[in-house]
């Protein structure tokens, strides 16, 4: 616990030098911050998918700056300091977690999930959508959605049930006659798709990932091994590399 404590007070040392001596760090706010944050998530997201562990830890130390910096800021404006920041985490931690530190009984995971959503509606919060980020990548916000109204009971009983709903969409998505209409119906075969891709325990935004990987290392083979210009090449021939890149 020590060497923990010792290293993160370094890491605010470092911090409050490079607020005070540093132009670049001295000029930085919030909002200069924010998509350098955003950055770095996502940074921290392709590491994890490439299983890369020291990534990961350089990532990790890359965004726990970045809370530093934030912190650093508010504390200067009188608003709060990394303390509050972590005592308030604490607190919540605490508050939402009675089987740990109460006396409330759970049977399994699903009962933390829906007493943590019960828990922040007693808080304060107006809907159980409330906690999910305006700007959210449209995947993963639609998951995270269907996630949390599950905790209230909106929610279908089987995935049977969200299969038909998915054929349901795409065949409305077919009979539409508009752009506008046809625009509407695909967002409802892909958001019911997600729903049914939750109920069989996959992630669809790293599922998606996952195939845009591959179908870029695939189309690069081609890139790679074609004797011509792609533009000059038939799709049959293209389509013969592609396979070899699937083998390879």
């Amino acid at each position: 616990m020590d060497e923990k404590l010792e290293a993160f007070g370094r890491l605010l040392t470092i911090m409050d030098e490079l607020r005070e001596k540093c132009p670049w760090d001295r000029k930085q706010t919030l909002e200069s911050l924010r998509n350098l944050t955003i950055e770095e998530t996502y940074e921290l997201a392709d590491a994890i998918l490439n299983n890369d562990l020291e990534e990961v830890k350089e990532e990790i130390g890359d965004i726990m700056l970045h809370m530093v910096f934030y912190a650093k800021i508010a504390d200067e404006k009188g608003a709060w300091n990394i303390t509050d920041a972590l005592h308030a985490v604490c607190e919540k931690l605490i508050h939402r977690h009675p089987h740990i530190y109460g006396d409330v009984k759970v049977e399994n995971e699903e009962e933390v999930k829906q007493n943590w959503e019960k828990l922040k509606l007693q808080e304060g919060k107006k809907s159980v959508l409330s906690g999910v980020p305006v700007s959210l990548p449209a995947m993963v916000k639609a998951y995270r959605m269907q996630e949390k109204t599950k905790q209230v009971g909106f929610e279908w009983e089987n995935a049977g049930q969200v299969w038909e709903k998915v054929e349901e969409e795409i065949q409305e998505f077919k009979e539409a006659k508009t752009p506008e209409e046809a625009e509407d119906e695909f967002g409802d075969v892909l958001f019911s798709l997600i729903n049914y891709a939750r109920f069989k325990g996959i992630d669809p935004e790293t599922a998606l990932e996952k195939v845009n990987r591959k179908f870029k290392t695939r189309f690069e083979y081609i890139e790679e091994n074609a004797d011509r210009p792609l533009e000059e090449m038939s799709l049959t021939e293209m389509d013969e590399l592609w396979n070899e890149a699937k083998i390879k």
